[in-house]
């Protein structure tokens, strides 16, 4: 028998994959991690994939969720959501990030007519044939011998498969960008200016509101503090710098953190791996 210390020892393993389909950019991930606790986040992109082994908990919609081996997990874009460990051994995953105007194509494609961006309101799906799709996919868009017409026919299955099953109508400010005007003011500013050092103060002055108010509303609207959604935003940028071709140190710098060490914590805690180790493990 594997005893607790030996499960714990073994290493986090992180491999990403970008690739350009007919269809649109798509990014893989294939992990598994033990210790890892993802801090409060959002993605701007639609997640989508199934654990392969032990079980991962996270906070989501207002909910405590886990998603044990064999469940499909998702996340739609906007949504603050948390991720660890909800098993002593881990959880091991295989993930798409997808990006907007694909889900849309997608949804309009099954509807045989324009229809808005897709909402899903679970993060957990029990879907054994949707589990067995997504990882069948996963599994094929690895490997480079994979003919292009497989892997897109693919994608349009799984994804025609969810919207149709578990889409529902979006709630309103579901989507990212259309919040109350003093948030997606202040959004848009902070965006524009990630890399400065942005007081409150000046973002309460952009949206008219006390710094208290503003404070409240952003807060209780994106469920993230300003503070919290800036970091969010330079680590998504220096995400793209690192596959650019900059260094830890460059992205760190023009992404408008103090420094590499500074970039690092914040980057694992949100992404699962330090800067080098995302740069390194990105492949083509």
């Amino acid at each position: 028998m594997v005893s607790r210390k030996q499960r714990l020892s073994r290493p986090e393993k992180t491999c990403i994959r970008r690739m350009n389909t007919g269809l649109g950019p798509v990014n893989l991930m294939h992990a598994r991690y033990v210790t890892q606790v993802f801090a409060p986040h959002f993605h701007e992109d639609y997640c989508l994939g199934v654990i392969e082994r032990g079980a991962l908990g996270f906070r989501y919609m207002g909910e405590n969720l886990v998603a044990p081996a064999g469940a499909v997990n998702l996340a739609v874009p906007g949504e603050v959501h948390t991720g660890q460990a909800a098993d002593e051994g881990g959880w091991t995953y295989r993930m798409f990030y997808l990006n907007a105007d694909l889900m849309a194509s997608v949804a309009s494609q099954a509807a045989g007519r324009n229809v808005s961006l897709p909402f899903v309101r679970a993060g957990v799906l029990f879907d054994p044939c949707l589990a067995a799709m997504i990882y069948r996919l996963h599994r094929s868009m690895e490997d480079p011998r994979t003919p292009v017409l497989e892997k897109e026919t693919g994608l349009l299955a799984v994804l025609t498969r969810m919207i149709r099953l578990y889409g529902e109508p979006r709630p309103a400010g579901f989507e990212t960008g259309r919040e109350p005007g003093p948030v997606e003011t202040a959004r848009a500013y902070i965006h524009s200016h990630h890399d400065r050092d942005i007081s409150i103060r000046e973002l309460a002055t952009v949206t008219g509101l006390s710094p208290y108010h503003f404070i409240r509303v952003f807060s209780g609207q994106i469920g993230l503090t300003p503070h919290a959604y800036l970091i969010q935003v330079r680590v998504q940028q220096a995400q793209q710098l690192l596959l650019a071709g900059e260094t830890p140190a460059q992205a760190a710098v023009s992404a408008g953190f103090y420094d590499q060490s500074h970039l690092a914590r914040h980057f694992k805690r949100i992404i699962g791996v330090t800067p080098g180790c995302y740069r390194n493990s990105v492949q083509d």
